[in-house]
């Protein structure tokens, strides 16, 4: 095992806990959010056709992800979708530890600046218990994505998971982290 450490996982402990603690006036350590894990899904319904699709993106989103991903299943046939039951749709990894870190810091300081027409995320996407979810459009603004490989560009599900307990200590938790919310 090295000695690396993710440069937001000691960003964290070193300043973002203390300045929670004091914003939320926290009497207990234990108390303080943190991150829990992040969870990117792709769904890739063109694979009811083609079933290289499926494999394609399972590539792309191992490569971002750095670890393995799980093919998602139907859970039932639809007739007008040609879908058949257990047919895979598609693909899904949930990071934790340092891994979750790393890719939390690619996000915000690599991928989300090369989104087209970006002006920041939407501070409305929390659930209410302190998790946090928003979309990408194409995968390809991941440095890790070699641009002229890709066949074809699939868009994102990525949530965001923390133990906070309201929406305001999640998005305070997050904009420490440096996640552009809008307004």
């Amino acid at each position: 095992m090295s000695d690396y450490t993710p440069r937001l996982k000691s960003q964290y402990a070193e300043t973002i806990r203390p300045a929670m603690k004091e914003e939320f006036s926290y009497k207990n350590d234990m108390q303080i959010p943190k991150l829990d894990k992040i969870v990117l899904n792709m769904g890739v319904g063109e694979a009811v056709a083609d079933s290289k699709k499926i494999r394609s993106a399972e590539a792309d989103l191992t490569t971002i992800a750095g670890q393995k991903v799980v093919l998602t299943k139907a859970k039932n046939s639809i007739a007008g979708f040609k879908l058949r039951e257990d047919m895979p749709i598609g693909v899904k990894v949930t990071l934790r530890g340092d891994r979750m870190y790393d890719f939390l810091d690619r996000l915000v300081t690599v991928a989300m600046p090369r989104v087209r027409d970006f002006r920041g995320v939407s501070p409305k996407s929390f659930d209410g218990r302190g998790n946090y979810a928003l979309g990408l459009k194409e995968h390809i603004v991941f440095p890790e994505i070699n641009f002229d490989k890709v066949d074809q560009f699939w868009g994102m599900d990525i949530v965001i998971c923390t133990t906070a307990n309201t929406d305001a200590e999640a998005k305070s938790l997050l904009k420490h982290f440096n996640m552009p919310f809008t307004g």
